[in-house]
């Protein structure tokens, strides 16, 4: 029977020669298949040897190294749980996945000892405490260098839980998603074969490692076929374009492709190298994907995916790339638009997106009711996003269900306002909301952010504009002028964080007055 440990089908398809590099660090030290062989096995040996077994929990909350990704393999190779967590969480947002994860072991940078240990105190939890620091060293690297050494990797199905992914709970409390070693594995295999992955290419990762972005679909693919990572801490617009000569692939969010338009370093020359530019976990904006392709000469292939199923949808690399759309489904991938009850929906009309495939989870940890209710009767994964098929069979994504807004009973949607905004000149970058009215339920209103703090833009000039494209029930009743829009690390915009603001939550509100 063959072993469905995602750590067993990474191994059988590492180069013959393990002296090969795997991963370079910002700092020149070279990491080789041989050294991920050893040290993931001695880790994994170290946390068996601390009394876990398969099926336990493993939460870590570290600053991205080498050694930071390793233990993460390491965990998955012993058949643990690894429950990869933000760095900037909050001792309250840690509180809350400790409650729910139940790690039996946590690994944390040094700074935050003290509050794991006043939280393991606190919540009367029983785990065992180490930590890794930004070098890469601490308790847990010292810890293993005497360990046991692990042999090969725990058999087992590719149903078993590898990683619990906490979502980015931009619409209420994380939920913990079980991702199995066959969902990562099977994804892992489609991105490499559509996206055309070889052995000589090399990656150029700025991702961060507690999402499944960074750790797992940027990463597999590379493991899968042989090939190199440049490892970069974070992103630096400076660092990136120093380093894309050295690349054949960087994969970045939205915001990364900001950053570098706005940087005087990238030049279509310094792009030479590269195959290809790759966008995902956030909307791209047309005229960021457009100013990229003015600049360097290449269109950036974007896709779509999510934490519950990995990715989903790509742009083709060797046919047109269309603007808007995130492509057709990966290969085993099935993606379906569909009315309210889960029945699909003629081409072009817009509906939500459901999904269907082995890169799709079983379910949300613990949360038997809720999982139940995230897919329908045939087995189809409800997205919560909206979108419409289009003629040529690809995708366009219209917005996520829950932030459409219903005013006056008519819907609108957020998505298509965003977009004829962020075209306006002199808009950097734009959301749209619904708030609180008290004769419409809810009323639209967009925050823009301006391209400079000397724009000519008013509140007037932009209603104006809109009013000759958009029906009028469409148009925001405010625009509010703002210097940026709360994102998480990955780019998605927090519109709970905008939508909780008194600054927009009680523009509509009655004014109550005095009695005399």
């Amino acid at each position: 029977m063959m072993n469905e440990n995602l750590y067993s089908i990474l191994r059988d398809r590492f180069p013959q020669d393990l002296s090969r590099p795997l991963l370079a660090t910002e700092s020149g030290r070279i990491y080789s298949y041989q050294d991920l062989e050893s040290i993931s096995a001695r880790y994994a040996g170290f946390l068996l040897d601390t009394g876990l077994i398969p099926g336990d929990r493993v939460l870590t909350q570290a600053d991205k190294t080498p050694e930071s990704f390793l233990l993460c393999l390491a965990c998955i190779r012993a058949g643990l749980i690894i429950v990869p967590i933000n760095p900037a969480s909050t001792p309250h947002e840690i509180a809350y996945i400790l409650q729910d994860a139940q790690p039996k072991l946590a690994v944390c940078p040094p700074r935050l000892l003290p509050d794991y240990k006043g939280l393991r105190n606190q919540l009367q939890a029983s785990f065992d405490l180490f930590t890794l620091n930004a070098k890469g060293t601490g308790t847990f690297t010292d810890g293993a260098q005497t360990a046991s050494v692990a042999t090969g990797a725990l058999a087992c199905a590719g149903s078993q839980t590898a990683a619990l992914m906490y979502t980015s709970g931009t619409t209420g409390r994380p939920k913990g998603a079980e991702i199995t070693h066959g969902n990562i594995s099977s994804n892992g295999l489609a991105l490499t074969w559509f996206w055309q992955w070889t052995s000589s290419d090399v990656l150029l990762h700025c991702l961060p490692l507690h999402h499944l972005h960074g750790l797992f679909v940027a990463t597999i693919p590379t493991l899968l076929c042989g090939g190199q990572m440049l490892f970069h801490r974070r992103f630096l617009a400076s660092r990136v374009t120093s380093s894309l000569p050295e690349a054949t692939i960087f994969m970045g969010v939205p915001t990364y492709y900001s950053h570098l338009l706005d940087s005087p370093d990238l030049r279509s020359a310094s792009c030479s190298n590269i195959r290809l530019f790759i966008s995902g976990s956030a909307p791209l904006q047309g005229k960021t994907y457009r100013a990229f392709q003015k600049k360097t000469g290449f269109s950036i292939v974007e896709r779509y995916g999510m934490t519950e199923a990995g990715g989903v949808c790509s742009n083709p690399i060797d046919k047109p790339r269309l603007e808007g759309s995130v492509g057709f489904p990966l290969p085993g991938v099935q993606v379906m638009i569909a009315d309210e009850g889960g029945m699909e929906i003629p081409e072009g009309e817009m509906g939500e997106i459901l999904i269907w495939g082995d890169n799709v989870f079983p379910g949300y940890w613990r949360k038997p009711e809720e999982s139940s209710k995230s897919f329908t009767p045939s087995g189809y994964f409800r997205s919560g996003d909206l979108g419409r098929k289009l003629a040529d069979g690809s995708f366009s994504i219209v917005g996520r269900s829950k932030d459409v807004v219903i005013t006056g009973g008519l819907n609108v949607y957020p998505k298509e306002l965003e977009q004829r905004l962020d075209r306006l000149e002199g808009v950097r970058e734009s959301a749209v909301i619904g708030v609180p009215h008290p004769r419409y339920g809810e009323a639209v209103v967009a925050i823009v952010v301006p391209q400079s703090r000397t724009h000519q833009l008013t509140e007037e000039k932009i209603l104006s504009l809109l009013k000759r494209d958009l029906a009028s029930y469409k148009v925001p009743r405010r625009i509010f002028f703002s210097e940026q829009i709360p994102h998480n690390s990955l780019g998605k915009m927090q519109k709970n964080l905008l939508r909780k603001n008194p600054r927009y939550l009680q523009v509509f509100r009655p004014v109550k007055t005095r009695k005399s």
